[in-house]
């Protein structure tokens, strides 16, 4: 057998796995409540001068 073939056999339960459905999961979406804060203060080239020190 070369490599990457594989039988039939084995053909076959890949295509059992791939067209089995699995419907026992949650199907409602989650809901999330809270906030959230960033800072877009630097500018590009302040950025760049602290990127430099850090090398």
């Amino acid at each position: 057998m070369s490599m990457g073939a594989y039988d039939e056999d084995e053909h076959e339960r890949r295509e059992k796995k791939a067209a089995t459905v699995d419907a026992a999961f949650d199907d409602e979406r989650t809901n999330y409540e809270g906030e959230i804060e960033y800072e877009a203060g630097d500018s590009a080239e302040e950025l760049l001068d602290q990127f430099k020190q850090m090398q």
